[in-house]
């Protein structure tokens, strides 16, 4: 099995793909299986899948599409859930996710996967890739399922903080508002700052200071301000962005109730990501559009130098597909 695994010398049109095969609980055959169902829909898209050769080489093998388009790259150690990111960062140059991040630094990946441990791919990230000129701390922004034309919003930080202050989140804004304008195609987003109310006086300090921090750079830097925005608007069409530390709390209730369908039923023909949604009780509308209605499968470290996509472990097949069809977006 062999590929050309040198990114700045791939073929015009494809995409080379570094892959954590053994992150998550369901072991490397549900990554390979993500891998294949990939290659079969994209032609132009190839994989280094990082982890043990005896145990992957195998799996490949059995599937024909990988054929030619899919290289191993032998990683004995793997980082567990229980793995502290200290511990990893210190210890881990020998794991499967190390030499997946390893890849995209040395530009021989477009962009690592990985649906392992949160944290420590979050820190290896910021170790091996650096952070961007102006990141303080970097971000995780999902998709999720929204009224707007587009289909979603996005949200940040979903998990790579416990804590903000005022400064952060105004880079968070101003990340997820790039993260619009280029992967959604807006030209000038919509920027709401999660709050318990939507009058100005309400909320913690930071916020309050936030408010002030995004408002006085929406001209400079391009982007509209809705201002605080409430946890009933994260699915709605007032805002493209949703910026607050705190919005990890709705999309990990909602990624544990897979059986639900949201109540914006117009702007299901548009979902390609996430979420758990409310029901509707349209035994139609719910057949019609459970294909595309799915759990919150991953999310974007924003702000580190190289793309780093965060799978959730139960859906690597569908986080890989989804991240194929990312890449070959026009």
């Amino acid at each position: 099995m062999t590929t050309q695994t040198d990114q700045s010398q791939a073929k015009a049109g494809q995409i080379i793909l570094s892959i954590d095969a053994m992150g998550g609980d369901q072991g490397p055959a549900a990554v390979v299986a993500g891998c294949d169902d990939a290659a079969r829909q994209a032609p132009g898209i190839s994989f280094i899948l990082h982890g043990p050769s005896a145990v992957l080489t195998p799996l490949v093998a059995k599937r024909k599409s990988l054929t030619g388009r899919c290289v191993v790259r032998d990683a004995a150690d793997v980082v567990t859930m229980d793995d502290k990111p200290s511990q990893v960062v210190r210890n881990s140059t020998g794991t499967s996710m190390w030499s997946a991040i390893e890849a995209v630094r040395e530009g021989e990946a477009a962009a690592a996967v990985s649906c392992g441990n949160t944290g420590a791919l979050m820190a290896l990230s910021m170790i091996r890739l650096r952070r961007l000129p102006g990141v303080k701390r970097p971000a995780i922004a999902v998709l999720y399922p929204s009224a707007n034309p587009q289909g979603f919003n996005v949200l940040l930080d979903v998990g790579a903080d416990v804590r903000a202050d005022a400064d952060d989140l105004l880079r968070f804004a101003l990340m997820g508002m790039s993260y619009a304008r280029n992967g959604l195609g807006l030209p000038r987003p919509r920027v709401g700052l999660l709050n318990v109310g939507t009058e100005e006086h309400k909320g913690r300090t930071e916020l309050k200071e936030a408010f002030d921090l995004i408002r006085d750079q929406s001209d400079s830097a391009g982007f509209e301000f809705a201002g605080f925005v409430e946890g009933g608007d994260i699915s709605g069409d007032i805002c493209d962005v949703i910026d607050d530390v705190c919005v990890a709390l709705p999309v990990r209730s909602r990624r544990d109730c897979p059986g639900e369908v949201e109540k914006v039923g117009l702007a299901a023909r548009r979902l390609e990501l996430a979420a758990t949604l409310e029901p509707i009780g349209d035994r139609e509308v719910i057949d019609r559009y459970r294909p595309n209605i799915e759990v919150e499968h991953r999310g974007v470290d924003a702000g580190v130098r190289g793309p780093i996509e965060v799978g959730v472990e139960e859906h690597r097949e569908r986080t890989l597909d989804r991240l194929r069809r990312k890449q070959h977006r026009p």
